[in-house]
């Protein structure tokens, strides 16, 4: 039988705790030299620094940049294209930092910052980029690709296709030339350009297709017409060009899905449609919006809710407001739009889309089938009230 309480027993006690203690405190000490130097010694031999939680310096050094691509738009070697549109474009994309405030349940005001991308559209300082970039601004910095920083002010926005346009004090500038979107094929280069998880990755160039077009997406209460590319697009690309192979911005990158069994699932705004809202948000500040005055049904809704309506294609013409363009132009309670402008509206998204890119005045071809017969109706829009 063994004495607990016997000298040499308590001597082997305190030597055990002795060992279990050094080797916590080793441990310790070990854990804190693993997670605090050891991935610092790994960045570093990488070249790569952790992303800022500030923006740069604001500084007003610098000079404005000269589009003077080195490579040829007209080299056999695709890469050497991706190279011409890039030094063409980057001149003209700026960083831009918005800094937001938010207010604590104790009253405390705290500011954070996000950031993103933009365009240069006008050599005296007006840049386009998404709405989701500059709302809720507490303040706007614009980063040009020369070094120099400007404070910035917002112009206007459209949260219906995600567009702003704002503004900095500065003259000179390079700007980004605009291709026609209409003219898109699948298949052609694309060329994204822009400021990927900040301004530490600033001015990343990225390259891929035009994957697709006539791309419906509903985000909210609102439904863009959007191009499809592979082109990699991340956190901070929103408001950036996509680009041609002659250096065209043939689109603004909006949004990406991200889901992980999707990959290579992109989106960017028609540079058409930037161009046409860019120009009214610099004209009056604001944009209007066009109207036809009906309430529409698609084969989804009339499904989901039980209503009774046998639509097989188009959208079902579920109520004509009194006075309205559609009324006017004679269009039925119970009419089926096929199309607009001789684009299908399978689904209400697609003809709210279609109907975002144009502006009220504006004349457009309905076919609508009623009581079995095709119609080609001509309606004049109206401008929506806001809401």
């Amino acid at each position: 039988m063994v004495d607990l309480d016997s000298p040499k027993e308590r001597r082997k006690r305190n030597d055990l705790w002795s060992y279990l203690f050094v080797g916590l405190v080793g441990a310790v000490i070990g854990g804190f030299l693993v997670a605090g130097i050891a991935p610092q010694v790994l960045i570093h031999r990488m070249g790569l620094t952790y992303t800022s939680a500030n923006p740069p310096t604001i500084t007003e050094s610098g000079t404005s940049p000269v589009t003077t691509p080195t490579a040829s738009p007209d080299s056999p070697d695709p890469w050497e294209r991706v190279i011409y549109a890039s030094e063409k474009v980057s001149p003209a994309v700026v960083g831009i930092v918005n800094r937001t405030y938010v207010v604590d349940f104790f009253g405390r005001r705290f500011g954070t910052d996000s950031s993103g991308s933009g365009l240069i559209v006008t050599q005296d300082g007006y840049i386009v980029t998404n709405n989701h970039v500059v709302e809720n601004s507490g303040g706007l910095t614009v980063f040009l690709a020369d070094g120099r920083s400007f404070p910035a002010t917002v112009v206007g926005t459209d949260p219906a296709t995600d567009l702003a346009v704002i503004k900095i004090d500065a003259q000179g500038l390079p700007i980004g030339v605009f291709g026609n979107s209409d003219a898109l094929r699948p298949g052609q280069l694309a060329v994204a350009i822009g400021n990927p998880l900040g301004l530490d990755f600033k001015f990343t160039v990225t390259q891929g297709v035009i994957s697709g077009l006539d791309r419906v997406l509903t985000v909210g209460d609102f439904s863009m017409r959007l191009i499809q590319t592979d082109a990699v697009i991340n956190p901070g690309n929103s408001g950036g060009p996509l680009v041609n192979a002659d250096g065209e911005v043939i689109g603004l990158n909006v949004v990406k899905i991200n889901a992980e069994s999707v990959e290579g699932m992109n989106f960017a705004i028609p540079s058409n449609q930037v161009k046409r809202i860019a120009n009214q948000i610099i004209a009056t500040g604001k944009v209007k919006r066009a109207m036809v005055g009906v309430r529409l049904v698609d084969k989804q809704a009339a499904t989901t809710y039980a209503l009774g309506i046998n639509i097989e294609k188009g959208v079902y013409v579920y109520e004509v407001i009194q006075g309205g363009p559609a009324a006017k132009a004679g269009l039925k309670q119970g009419d089926i739009i096929l199309s607009l402008n001789g684009k299908e509206t399978d689904k209400v998204a697609t003809f709210q889309a279609l109907l975002a890119e144009m502006s009220p005045g504006e004349t457009v071809e309905l076919k609508v089938r009623r009581n079995r017969q095709d119609l080609t109706i001509s309606v004049v829009l109206g401008e929506a009230t806001a809401q």
